[in-house]
């Protein structure tokens, strides 16, 4: 396997400085042109909630909450097996290949978060490491959501903006995607601080839906959205990493950014997704339903949001926390679905562990 290794905070005057350091350097980059378009988006995927933290060897998670790009998904199942406490490996079976991104996301209210401690091929398959731990920064055993993703050649004709990254403590990227046909990029600044910069996505406004997970296979770490800064060239992102006891801490990690497109990459199919982001408002362009709801938000510990018309099992959810501080966020519980309708109640914890009212960016998708 390749191991890989609450209201809105003021932004942080280290950050700002850096954003003033770099952002020349990252507009001014070339943007290559796009190389041929030979695959669909994405080309290979899968995501899967793990329903027990202690599951016996070669466990089934939950069916409707599972899927992939694989033959027969239905009667292929992913499969879990855990290898230490708080640690996992998810076998995605038939989707072998190099590069793409992870992410991941705990699933309780005691304040456990879930990492990705690394992923690779397995045979004719591809295994992602999950590792989890408690507010101490010990290991824990925990639910949670995974996803895998890889892209390559052009978006269809369903529109939208798509790209990812998988970024290295240095900035160096291990893969990334950009359907616009640009590089992506990911500069380092100060310790647990980088810029990703995503050419010709979006828009000079906030528009969609980004995603980040830490990676590290050593020790527990977090990430999360420290700012973002949208242009009519591109988006910048502020990625802000800390380790368990509270301090900026260099990791790799990953970010996802998608417009009118699922998490994972597609738009249509899946007919069904969403996503919110709340930073003490929900800007209108990153409230997406993709049916044209209206999603709505009741901001709270946990929080309730309610995406209409789209509950389309198997399906899947992802959250990410936003802000400066060495806060962290996730599910309270599963996903629930009633009447067609999702409700996902994202949960916050501040360094101390203790749930918290904070902003988040969520995401959920149907397989269909």
């Amino acid at each position: 396997m390749h191991a890989r290794s609450e209201a809105p905070p003021a932004r942080p005057v280290r950050a700002a400085l850096l954003v003033l350091a770099l952002l020349a350097a990252l507009l001014a980059a070339a943007v290559p042109a796009a190389g041929p378009a030979h695959a669909a988006v994405p080309d290979r995927w899968g995501f899967a909630y793990l329903d027990n933290p202690t599951p016996p060897p070669s466990y089934v998670p939950d069916p409707s909450r599972q899927w992939g790009s694989w033959a027969s998904p239905g009667s292929n199942p992913v499969k879990v097996d855990q290898t230490g406490l708080g640690a996992y490996v998810v076998h995605f079976p038939l989707i072998a290949g190099p590069g793409g991104v992870a992410h991941v996301t705990a699933v309780n209210r005691t304040g456990t978060w879930c990492q990705l401690a690394g992923w690779g091929t397995a045979g004719t398959g591809l295994d992602v490491k999950v590792a989890c731990y408690g507010p101490t920064g010990a290991p824990d055993n925990s639910p949670f959501t995974v996803l895998y993703t890889s892209s390559s050649g052009a978006l269809g004709s369903s529109g939208g903006n798509y790209g990812y990254l998988d970024s290295t403590p240095a900035g160096t990227l291990i893969s990334q995607y950009n359907s616009a046909g640009g590089s992506n990029l990911s500069s380092h600044g100060s310790t647990g601080i980088w810029k990703a910069w995503l050419p010709g996505l979006g828009a000079s406004g906030n528009l969609g839906n980004v995603e980040v997970t830490a990676v590290d296979p050593a020790q527990g770490a977090r990430c999360k959205v420290a700012d973002w800064y949208p242009s009519s060239t591109g988006q910048t992102f502020l990625v802000a990493c800390f380790d368990a006891a509270n301090a900026p801490y260099d990791t790799e990690w990953t970010l996802s950014y998608s417009v009118k497109r699922a998490v994972h990459g597609p738009a249509i199919p899946p007919k069904s997704f969403g996503y919110l982001w709340y930073n003490g408002s929900v800007p209108p362009g990153t409230n997406f339903n993709s049916v044209a709801g209206s999603n709505s938000l009741a901001v709270g510990v946990p929080s309730t949001v309610t995406l209409p018309a789209i509950a389309v099992p198997s399906d899947h959810a992802q959250v990410t926390a936003y802000g400066s501080g060495p806060g962290w966020c996730q599910l309270a519980l599963p996903w629930a679905r009633s009447s067609g309708n999702v409700q996902l109640n994202p949960i916050c914890f501040n360094p101390g562990g203790a749930p918290t009212a904070a902003p988040f960016l969520t995401a959920y998708t149907s397989a269909f």
